[in-house]
């Protein structure tokens, strides 16, 4: 199995990292996806890739949470300067949040359309961080339509039209621990979207699936998350995990 997005470089495992990845590893999960976040955790992420050459590997982006006026540009410039310097597999986590802050959309929207660029400039997909701002994002990806223009939508936890708006444009859903919560409503009409157009990720340390709602994900809770599409699907978990594997590895190639 494959996490496509989760934060390992996080403070919250500071105490048993190596132990949370080998039990990860133990599980039959080989690979994960790190988004990056901002310049202060860069090195953080970066020496965890070097420390598990093949398993894990860093993306390279700005999360629009830090699209801060006083430094976003000057974040965006880092970014770039560690695109042009070496290969990642995608530009992520970017896109648009408002949950936190309304007042930096103008600017959110600017360093989105920006990264987006450079995505398609370099042939690479973009993980994209949508929170209360699904019309903003399809927006902006409406703007920026390009045969070269893919990815995922991390966490996805919108209606079956969002979904499908997203497929339409070349995307495929990053689906959680959000889809084992009895609120979180995508297990009602998840079985419409093709199991073709889904990745597993865990977005650890947050959105720890059932029976850990509440404590800190990891990623060797990837495995109730495909558990859940096994109920959903009506497949063989075997057949979830091959599935969600190659369509992990088709966007990530």
């Amino acid at each position: 199995m494959i996490d496509t997005h989760t934060h390992l470089y996080a403070e919250e495992f500071d105490d048993d990292r190596k132990e949370a990845i080998q039990r990860a590893l133990d599980k039959g999960i080989t690979k994960f996806y790190l988004p990056a976040i901002d310049s202060a955790s860069h090195g953080k992420m970066l020496e965890l890739e070097m420390d598990y050459p093949g398993n894990v590997y860093a993306m390279m982006g700005l999360h629009p949470c830090y699209v801060k006026p006083e430094s976003w540009e000057a974040e965006l410039e880092t970014v770039k300067n560690y695109l042009d310097s070496r290969s990642f597999p995608a530009i992520g986590e970017i896109g648009i949040d408002l949950y936190w802050d309304m007042t930096t959309l103008d600017i959110q929207v600017k360093a989105f359309e920006k990264q987006i660029d450079w995505a398609i400039e370099m042939d690479l997909p973009i993980v994209i961080h949508t929170r209360e701002s699904f019309d903003e994002t399809f927006e902006v990806l409406e703007r920026k339509k390009h045969p070269r223009l893919r990815g995922i939508f991390h966490c996805f936890s919108g209606t079956l039209e969002q979904a499908k708006h997203a497929i339409d444009l070349n995307f495929i859903l990053g689906i959680g621990g959000v889809v084992t919560f009895k609120n979180g409503k995508i297990d009602q009409f998840l079985h419409e979207v093709p199991l073709e157009k889904i990745v597993l990720e865990t977005d650890s340390p947050y959105l720890a699936p059932v029976p850990h709602r509440g404590k800190r994900n990891e990623s060797s809770y990837l495995d109730l998350v495909a558990g859940k599409l096994v109920n959903i699907y009506g497949k063989d978990f075997s057949e979830i995990d091959r599935i969600t594997t190659e369509n992990a590895m088709k966007i990530f190639s």
